[in-house]
């Protein structure tokens, strides 16, 4: 076997391919956190990435929006206390959850929903306490990905549910606002193991999904933001004409339901809606980068997939930690009884 036909094959193996010099050679794949594993469910759930996937592909397909809404609410799972389903937890008697905290209160009820509703299916394909709430987590946000247009790639499983919810000031410091900017969104990366390639390439997931006028009013009013292209804020004052406006409009003017590189051909025409967007571009620090990624896409979705795979295992639970909740709204008590905690749900933000 030759060096390319080697390189190939680790390339298939890995899921990751680039191309260098004529031969097609592995993109280094992320460490695999200890107690994760591509093949967890293996034996205990062997249909459980399929059930996951056809629930997401037909569910997209009826609601194009929900694929922002799951691949949102991951991300906001993972950044706050870590990608432990937290995010999920209704409130408890003694105050709010996740849910309730600012920065939560758009994200979609409906993919709550369709969390809970793929949880149920695997529950009756495998039983109670076998495929955790934060792998489905992890899996829709893949295959709401793939249902977009993008890329594919391996989800590593084996994490487990936590028992609590991170505080609201928790949660306001682990989601940068819309109004941030490049060197405050690498800030609250780099605690996270995060480089500014993950930064350019997950901020990627706004090429799907729609922002609230509320987010972005401060580049249009009192005076535009220089930094705004005028005909795309010629475009923006028609959806939001005055501040507080209580509209949305898509993050992807060019193609706003297809998850691909145009996000990045908007930053570079100037048309990113959010600060947190446009300043990627403005920044020397990531600007390359996002030039690098309007011109090719497949650069991109190879970024894009390796940085969602080391996001995905940021403060992982596994092995005896945490538990498997049986409900994915509320924590098992320790006779592995739900608690009865209230069901309550219901603004943009960088992540």
């Amino acid at each position: 076997m030759g060096p390319c036909s080697a390189s190939l094959a680790a390339a298939v193996a890995a899921g990751l391919l680039l191309i260098s010099g004529g031969c097609v050679v592995a993109q280094q794949p992320p460490p695999v956190a200890q107690g994760l594993s591509f093949d967890f469910y293996k034996r205990s759930c062997p249909k459980a990435e399929s059930i996951v996937r056809s629930f997401v592909q037909d569910a997209v397909r009826r609601d194009v929006g929900l694929a922002a809404g799951l691949l949102r609410l991951h991300f906001h799972d993972c950044f706050v206390q870590g990608c432990d389903a937290s995010v999920l937890l209704d409130g408890s008697a003694t105050g709010p959850g996740e849910k309730q905290a600012p920065p939560n209160l758009t994200l979609r009820p409906s993919a709550f929903k369709a969390i809970n509703d793929i949880h149920t299916r695997l529950q009756r394909e495998c039983a109670a306490a076998v495929v955790s709430c934060s792998d489905v987590l992890a899996l829709a946000a893949r295959d709401s990905v793939v249902a977009s247009g993008g890329p594919s790639y391996r989800v590593p499983l084996g994490r487990r549910d936590s028992t609590s919810f991170a505080t609201q000031q928790d949660v306001l410091g682990g989601l940068p606002p819309p109004t941030a900017t490049a060197p405050a969104l690498l800030a609250v990366l780099s605690k996270l193991n995060l480089d500014a390639a993950d930064l350019v390439a997950l901020s990627g997931g706004h090429t799907i999904g729609l922002g609230h006028c509320t987010s972005f009013e401060g580049r249009l009013f009192p005076r535009q933001d220089p930094t705004l292209n005028a005909t795309f804020a010629g475009l923006l004052r028609r959806t939001c004409p005055a501040m507080g406006t209580d509209r949305r409009t898509a993050l992807d003017v060019r193609t706003p339901n297809k998850f691909d590189n145009k996000y990045y051909v908007n930053l570079v025409n100037r048309e990113g809606l959010f600060t947190s967007d446009q300043d990627l571009f403005s920044n020397a620090a990531t600007r390359d980068m996002v030039a690098r990624f309007a011109q090719s896409q497949k650069a991109f979705f190879d970024q894009f997939a390796s940085s969602m795979v080391k996001m995905g295992q940021i403060k992982v639970l596994t092995g005896k930690q945490g538990q498997i909740r049986s409900n994915c709204s509320a924590r098992n008590n320790p006779a592995g009884l739900l608690l009865p905690w209230s069901i309550s749900i219901l603004d943009d933000q960088a992540f």
